[in-house]
């Protein structure tokens, strides 16, 4: 059987900074960040990834500065965006920042490409939506390349030609893995199996099983593009806090939930949470894994007999939700809820 990796992401929200112009909101959670990271190394966590946004209710613009600072305090953890906005990043820095996270971990450093589920870092950045997808294809392909190569001759229509130059410094090993984010496009699914890119597939709502489609045309699309069964990277993401007893970690996430769900979809014509919707999510056919570790052990494996993923990231640290229950819920994910996962789909 395949390696099977367990992570751990976040986006880290925050409180909207209450004095206008100071970053103490910010300072706080990036602070908080850097303790869950660094206790997911201590617990054996294979993996963490860090968001990207350019809103009020995030602490994090710039996931390669975090992981840098990761970098220099953990020893084993994979270190990843989750995800990097590569729409409107430039490929070539983003490569050099992943490479020097690269130097600084000893070869931990991965790039999650996406395009992000916000927009904010377009008009930011000076980028015109309506070449959305463009920015997107043409800057995935420039990343690649670089990746590939030392030295780099490319053009295309949404940025400057690049003529034989080098772009250093280099990853540890010259390239960095860069995993596909994507969430239920079938066209995402068409394009990471084309350039035989790992995927990684958030599941936020509905139900898990919606999304089988979805990766088994990830794997068939793969499959007759070259890339065989052995070599096939797939990743599932969930919502997921875990604690001792099923009905109180439920109670206490709710509220902190809710309102993140409400905040979100706000601007995007969603009705409000109710408790009834929270509570048919956290059921066993809905995605959000939120309860006891026997409920979430479940439906792990579940999803595994769905997608056979390889790599499962537990998004943990989601809202105001305060920060010890967030360790509690990686302590009892690393203690508990991964060990169990492994013995029940057959692996040490």
């Amino acid at each position: 059987m395949k390696k099977i990796e367990f992570g751990l992401m976040t986006f880290a929200d925050m409180a909207p900074e209450t004095v206008p112009g100071k970053g103490i909101s910010a300072h706080r959670r990036i602070q908080h960040l850097l303790e869950e990271i660094k206790l997911a190394d201590e617990l054996g966590i294979e993996v963490f990834g860090i968001g990207e946004h350019h809103r009020e209710d995030y602490a994090v613009s710039s996931p390669t500065t975090v992981l840098a600072a990761a970098a220099a305090v953990t020893k084993n953890i994979k270190l990843t965006s989750a995800v990097t906005v590569l729409s409107s990043d430039d490929p070539v820095r983003t490569y050099q920042q992943f490479a020097t996270v690269d130097l600084i971990s000893g070869g931990r450093a991965e790039i999650m490409a996406g395009r992000g589920s916000f927009i904010e870092s377009f008009p930011l950045f000076g980028y015109d939506l309506s070449n959305y997808n463009e920015l997107f294809e043409e800057k995935l392909e420039l990343l690649l390349a670089i990746n590939r190569s030392e030295r780099v001759s490319w053009s295309g229509s949404q940025r400057k030609p690049i003529s034989n130059l080098g772009v250093y410094p280099r990853a540890l090993d010259g390239q960095i893995p860069v995993w596909l984010a994507a969430g239920g496009t079938p066209a995402s699914a068409v394009r990471a199996a084309k350039l035989k890119l790992p995927l990684m597939l958030a599941i936020i709502g509905g139900m898990p099983s919606n999304f089988i489609p979805f990766i088994n045309l990830y794997k068939k699309t793969a499959w007759e593009n070259g890339t065989s069964a052995e070599e096939l990277q797939v990743g599932i993401n969930n919502h997921v806090l875990i604690g001792e007893d099923d009905e109180a970690i439920a109670d206490a996430f709710f509220p902190h939930y809710a309102r993140m769900m409400d905040r979100v979809g706000k601007d995007r014509g969603w009705q409000p949470m109710t408790r009834q919707q929270f509570e048919f999510m956290r059921s066993e056919r809905g995605s959000l894994m939120v309860g006891s570790v026997e409920k979430v052990v479940n439906k792990i494996v579940m999803e595994h007999e769905m997608f056979g993923f390889t790599r499962f990231m537990a998004h943990s640290s989601m809202g105001t939700v305060p920060h010890e229950l967030v360790q509690k819920s990686t302590e009892l994910y690393a203690k508990e809820v991964v060990p169990q996962v492994k013995r029940r789909i057959g692996i040490r």
